[in-house]
């Protein structure tokens, strides 16, 4: 009985230890691909415009694996993406954000200059439209006379008047007048009576008619009790 004994234990363990082969699961799970999820969150930042991450991942992955040509579309799409907010920064005025957005598309796609240089020209001509609007600017400074009572770099300046001495405040609006219509001003008269309104509006208006009758002047009334007469000047901002 030993004998058969020992072969039917035998063959009983030699059973389980084949069920056991067969039914063995499978050993881990399947760690995820890093550089598949490096990719995906490469693309997901270009579709977000967070081009700054996106550019450093783009990086990091060449850096892995240089030469790499699948790593190439998403360098162009890095690219493109680039020059189109150079395109919208440039629609909006900001020509510093368009150069430096328009920079880094052409450092990713070196070899394509064509893909750049439709936004490299409207640059240039943005920024010749801005030299020339700056000089513009100066030479109308440089053209208008000296003020006589206002800070040009002002948004505003305030003048006190005499109504105590009348030839002193006549002097006084003379210099306001000229200006006005040097420095395309608008005015607020303040005045603690209501009664000297009138009048110092009509002597400052008929001088800034005498100095240029076509000026628009723009004159607001405030009454102020508790300050002394005073005139307003506000320079008008450039359109």
């Amino acid at each position: 009985m030993k004998p058969f004994a020992s072969r039917y234990l035998l063959l009983v363990a030699f059973s389980l230890l084949l069920g056991a082969c067969q039914s063995t699961p499978p050993a881990a799970t399947e760690v995820p691909d890093a550089r598949a999820t490096a990719i995906a969150q490469l693309q997901q930042n270009i579709a977000s415009s967070e081009l700054a991450t996106a550019e450093d991942q783009l990086a990091a992955l060449q850096a892995q694996s240089p030469n790499d040509p699948q790593l190439e579309p998403y360098q162009r799409q890095l690219a493109e993406a680039y020059l189109q907010r150079s395109q919208i920064v440039l629609q909006k005025g900001d020509v510093n954000a368009a150069a430096t957005a328009l920079s880094r598309a052409r450092a990713l796609m070196p070899k394509a200059p064509a893909l750049t240089g439709g936004v490299n020209n409207a640059i240039a001509h943005a920024r010749k439209a801005e030299l020339e609007q700056a000089e513009a600017a100066l030479k109308a400074a440089e053209a208008k006379p000296a003020a006589k009572v206002i800070d040009p770099t002002a948004e505003s300046t305030t003048v006190a008047l005499n109504l105590k001495d009348i030839r002193q405040m006549r002097r006084q609006l003379d210099a306001i007048a000229s200006d006005v219509v040097n420095y395309q001003c608008d005015v607020s008269i303040q005045a603690p009576r209501t009664e000297d309104y009138p009048w110092l509006a009509t002597l400052l208006s008929k001088r800034v008619k005498k100095l240029d009758a076509g000026f628009d002047l723009q004159i607001k009334r405030q009454i102020l009790r508790h300050i002394p007469a005073q005139i307003v000047l506000s320079p008008r901002k450039a359109q």
